[in-house]
C-alpha cells in the first residue's frame, strides 16, 4: 500500500487526500520540552484534507482536549466517543498526585454518522455461561429435572478501556503509540484500501498500522531527524532508535 512521510509543518505541506479519517497525536502543551508546544491551525489544514464524511481520533491529555473540543466543532466535527489507553507503567511529575498510567483518544467525526465508515470491533472473550432448560414448564404440573446446556464465550463489542503496553525505552519518539493500539483505530474508522492521515507523524506508527492493515497513509513530521528515522523503519530497518 502506499505509505507518504512527508517533512514540514502540517498546516503548509500537501496532504494529498482526500483521506477516510485522520489518527494523530498532537503536542499537549502539558511539559517544558521543546517540541511539546501546541500547534495552532493544523485542525483547519487536516479539514480540508478530508472527505465531506470523514472521522478523526486525537489523542491528548485531560487539559488538551477539553479547548479542542469547541476548536473541532468549529470545523463542523462532532463528537463520537471515546476510549481510554491504560498503559503497563506511566509518568509522574508530582510525588503527591496519581501516578498517570492512562491516555484518552477521542473520535470526531463530520458529516451524517450513516455516511461515516466506522466498522465496530468485537473479542473473542465473552464468559462461558451455563444455562438451566427446563423440558416441560412447571405449570403443567410436571417437575422434571433441570437440562444443563454450557454456552462457550464468544463475541462481545472491544471495550473502550484499551490495555497496551507502551514503548517506553525502545521508540523513535517520546510519545510514540503502539501499533496493536493504531491498528484497532484504523480497522474501525478506515476501509480496506481506504487513506487516512496523521498529521503529527513522530516516529511514522500510524503508517505503520495502516500498512499492516492495508490502508493508505500520509504522515506529516516537522523534525526532519525523526522522519528520517520513521522512513527507515518503514523501509524494513530498526525500531529502535538507539540502533537506527
Amino acid at each position: 500500500m502506499s505509505i507518504r512521510i512527508l517533512t514540514g509543518d502540517c498546516r503548509y505541506v500537501d496532504l494529498g487526500g482526500p483521506h477516510d479519517a485522520c489518527i494523530t497525536d498532537p503536542p499537549y502543551g502539558d511539559t517544558s520540552l521543546d517540541w511539546d508546544s501546541r500547534v495552532d491551525g493544523w485542525i483547519a489544514s487536516m479539514a480540508l484534507a478530508l472527505k465531506p464524511a470523514a472521522s478523526v481520533w486525537v489523542f491528548g491529555s485531560m487539559r488538551f482536549l477539553a479547548p479542542l473540543f469547541l476548536d473541532m466543532e468549529r470545523h463542523r466535527f462532532t463528537y463520537s466517543q471515546d476510549i481510554v489507553w491504560e498503559k503497563q507503567n506511566g509518568t509522574g511529575f508530582h510525588a503527591d498526585r496519581f501516578r498517570r498510567v492512562h491516555e484518552h483518544a477521542v473520535l470526531f467525526y463530520r458529516g451524517a454518522w450513516a455516511d461515516v465508515y466506522h466498522s465496530p470491533q468485537f473479542t473473542q472473550d465473552a464468559t462461558a455461561r451455563t444455562v438451566r432448560r427446563k423440558t416441560r414448564p412447571t405449570h403443567t404440573g410436571h417437575i422434571d429435572a433441570g437440562s444443563y446446556e454450557s454456552i462457550d464465550g464468544g463475541p462481545r463489542l472491544e471495550r473502550s478501556v484499551q490495555y497496551v503496553a507502551n514503548e517506553h525505552g525502545r521508540a523513535i519518539h517520546p510519545t510514540q503509540k503502539p501499533l496493536e493500539l493504531l491498528q484497532k483505530l484504523i480497522r474501525y474508522s478506515v476501509p480496506e484500501g481506504g487513506s487516512v492521515l496523521d498529521m503529527f507523524g513522530g516516529s511514522g506508527s500510524t503508517a505503520m498500522a495502516a500498512r499492516l492493515e492495508g490502508r493508505v497513509c500520509t504522515c506529516v513530521e516537522i523534525d526532519p531527524s525523526t522522519a528520517k528515522l520513521s522512513s527507515a523503519w518503514l523501509d524494513g530497518g530498526p525500531l529502535f532508535a538507539e540502533a537506527a
